[in-house]
């Protein structure tokens, strides 16, 4: 830098000297001034203002993370389960972006819309990133003029909310939904997203779990029963909902002195609120003048008490709890809602030295394992989108496997360290060695004719591998076959065929190691 300076201060002064006596030399002078110029300039523009590039530490984004293949197994093996059950109960899948316009996701979900990560203006579109994948479903159904559907989707959602990362709460993150759209009878379909739920939640062997279940005609029944005014519901309920992860005297505290309700109002709430149970809950609360008196109350006691039933048909008793603390803070709900909570070990803690002696209903709020899926019903969020209003009435569940595969990752953590086994990361089926040098073409043909059979085999790159080098590499990898090759098998037409475990080997034809490959695998595995 300095000696760009020194230059350029000579050709200036040089300059002058030069303009009396020779005007051609003056030209090339003054434009050898301006090329200095233009590179000092030029320095400037990749220094910056803030001088030489500063170090920085490389790291994922906040609230994000990389999965190594090892992690990716379990990722993709849970993601195989749900789809599983979302094909058993007849789903169809589709996709949308991950971005969409602000006005759509804007006004859908409360207080939670400050979590929405907006984007620059690229192009005269004002886009944000998508919540969940309930509200661009909503979208996709009143553009396409869609009134009948059950779909899945699996994609990633954005939120710009304060991680978690060890309890699996990320700001990127997977969302595995199930909906049903269409005018149906009441609580048929929600039922049964219910019991994909269960379904899923079993299929994956995490332990017990729970079921919440309530209704938002009821919380807005009793909203109105104890003196919450119209215009405080839903603040009211974004507060309730916290209620599984904080004391009702912290929730109390917020809904008097941040959302300003009255003090008496908010504690006949609280009588309410806290309590859980079952058909008989809903019966009691029916009895119940001042919350029985109330349409709204009613309607939503009565919805519940059709759908516990229709949990009952399909075998869910034991899973299901009514419980009134359940508010689900989204806008866009307006009939049962419902929340899926983990009993079992969660950082170190079990459900049984959590909640001792309590009952299951109750264990759900005390054990703080948190949610591994929600949902709801909304009729109304299609018809906000349609040009006249048309509602198309939807029930859904949504899967947050974030959480599942932080638990799953520490279970298989805990098993590899107690067996030693092996966690494949590929679907190889068998390696392709050579026991001498000079094999590579012969390991090549071999591979080319296995590849083209359907088999899955791999080799080393190297000319003249060591063959005590390939055979742990297939132990590492897990890999059940070896195919040994040597001047000896060539001459012959065979190849050699050992099982990496057991180091069972035998000779088979070359022309049919494909063959015997198949009939080998299944004992391999």
């Amino acid at each position: 830098m300095p000696l760009l300076f020194t230059r350029t201060l000579f050709l200036i002064r040089r300059g002058k000297v030069v303009h009396s006596s020779n005007f051609r030399r003056n030209v090339t002078v003054v434009s050898q001034i301006s090329e200095e110029v233009s590179k000092l300039l030029d320095l400037k523009a990749q220094l910056g203002d803030d001088g030489p590039p500063q170090k920085f530490t490389l790291k994922t984004p906040k609230g994000t993370r990389d999965y190594s293949p090892q992690q990716m197994v379990i990722r993709n093996r849970v993601l195989d389960k749900i789809i599983t059950v979302f094909k058993r109960h007849g789903a169809e899948t589709i996709d949308t972006p991950i971005f969409e316009l602000k006005e759509v996701l804007t006004g859908k979900y409360g207080e939670d819309s400050k979590l929405i990560y907006d984007l620059a203006d690229q192009g005269g579109e004002i886009l944000s990133l998508r919540y969940d994948l309930t509200v661009p479903f909503a979208r996709f159904l009143a553009m396409n003029k869609i009134s009948n559907i059950k779909r899945y989707q699996i994609a990633k959602v954005y939120r710009r909310d304060n991680p978690a990362m060890t309890r699996g709460r990320y700001r990127e993150f997977y969302q595995c939904d199930f909906d049903i759209a269409g005018q149906y009878d009441p609580m048929i379909p929600d039922a049964e997203c219910v019991k994909v739920a269960t379904e899923i939640l079993s299929s994956l062997e995490l332990g017990d779990f729970i079921i919440k279940v309530n209704h938002r005609r009821l919380l807005d029944g009793l909203f109105e029963a104890c003196g919450i005014p119209a215009s405080s519901f839903r603040a009211a309920c974004s507060s309730v909902d916290k209620l599984d992860k904080t004391p009702w005297e912290e929730v109390r505290a917020e809904m008097v002195g941040e959302k300003k309700l009255d003090p008496d109002a908010v504690d006949r709430l609280g009588e309410y609120v806290r309590m859980n149970g079952g058909e008989e809950l809903a019966d009691t609360l029916l009895a119940d003048p001042k919350i029985g008196g109330t349409a709204a109350a009613k309607e939503g006691l009565q919805g519940i008490k059709l759908f516990l039933k229709y949990c009952k048909l399909f075998g869910l008793s034991s899973e299901i709890s009514f419980d009134l603390s359940l508010a689900r803070g989204l806008d866009y709900y307006t009939g049962i809602i419902f929340e899926a909570v983990l009993l079992g070990q969660f950082n170190g803690e079990t459900a049984e030295d959590s909640v001792a002696n309590k009952s299951k209903e109750n264990s759900a709020r005390e054990v703080g394992v948190g949610s591994v899926a929600g949902g709801g019903r909304y009729d109304n969020l299609v018809g906000m989108f349609d040009s006249k209003g048309r509602a198309v009435p939807c029930v859904g569940i949504s899967i947050g496997v974030e959480r599942i595969f932080s638990i799953l990752e520490a279970n298989v953590a805990r098993q590899k360290a107690a067996s030693g086994e092996v966690l494949r990361t590929t679907e190889v089926e068998a390696f392709v060695a050579s026991a001498q040098k000079n094999m590579l073409t012969h390991r090549m043909e071999l591979c080319r004719d296995l590849w083209d059979a359907g088999i899955k085999v791999e080799m080393s790159y190297k000319q003249n591998p060591k063959l005590l080098a390939q055979l742990q590499y297939c132990e590492e990898r897990g890999i059940p076959l070896a195919l040994v090759i040597g001047e000896s098998e060539v001459e012959k037409g065979i190849v050699k065929v050992r099982e990496v475990t057991s180091r069972k080997e035998e000779d088979i034809p070359r022309d049919s190691v494909a063959t015997e490959i198949r009939k080998r695998l299944p004992q391999c595995s």
